[in-house]
């Protein structure tokens, strides 16, 4: 029988530069959990990865993880087993 690893999914907030050179993304329930990229569809797939970063830091540390907060731009991630 598999195990199955509980995902979380977070929203993230898309902020283009006023310049129009980057779009910042942000995810409110992880503060400081924040990372950029050239295109609104790159931002989403390094926010996916600054959000796993994150989590793993907060789980090594022993600190709970926030409930998923999706609704609208979101990713999902797999839940950091230690």
């Amino acid at each position: 029988m598999a195990v199955s690893t509980p995902l979380r999914t977070y929203r993230v907030v898309l902020e283009q530069e006023p310049d129009g050179s980057a779009w910042n993304a942000s995810v409110p329930a992880l503060p400081g959990c924040f990372t950029h990229g050239p295109t609104p569809k790159e931002a989403l797939e390094r926010a996916e990865e600054a959000v796993t970063a994150f989590l793993e830091s907060l789980a090594k540390h022993g600190e709970p993880l926030p409930p998923s907060d999706a609704s609208g731009p979101s990713v999902t991630v797999l839940e950091p087993c230690l």
